[in-house]
């Protein structure tokens, strides 16, 4: 079996790329639907409903412990590695977002009173997802591993 074979039959891979490429499809009609126009960045960016990262780790472990079973290593290193993206994703990234909003809007007061300081970039607002949006992503992964096995 050659190279690309053996990649293409990977079924934790694979799911796991499903998984996110569905998580970023949904997560762009969801932003569409609400927001009544759609941002083509939606579709690779972070942050939004539900949570692309989520989903894809969420797919490795499950697809993991569905193809190597739950004491293999395989299915050990891909929990863990969920268990820290998930946790991250609501922690630290959920925190910089907040922050960054504030900033941003910190930089057009500054902007508007003082002409001499001048701020152009703005700060990336989308990058972390609360609870709720990493459960969905974590579902969405579940489901993608169970329906790949």
């Amino acid at each position: 079996m050659n190279l690309l074979d053996q990649v293409l039959n990977n079924r934790v891979l694979i799911s796991g790329l499903v998984a996110w490429a569905l998580a970023q499809i949904l997560k762009a009609a969801i932003y569409t639907a609400i927001n009544k126009k759609f941002e083509p960045r939606r579709l690779v960016g972070d942050g939004g409903m539900p949570s692309g990262h989520s989903a894809t780790v969420s797919a490795v472990a499950f697809s993991s412990a569905l193809s190597y079973g739950l004491s293999s290593f395989q299915f050990a290193i891909s929990a863990i590695l969920a268990v820290i993206v998930m946790h991250d994703a609501m922690g630290v990234r959920l925190e910089t977002g907040k922050q960054s909003k504030l900033l941003n809007k910190m930089t057009m007061a500054i902007n508007e009173m003082n002409s001499e300081v001048y701020f152009e970039e703005k700060l990336k607002e989308f990058v972390g997802h609360t609870p709720s949006q990493v459960l969905a992503g974590g579902a969405l992964g579940a489901v993608i591993a169970l329906l790949m096995s």
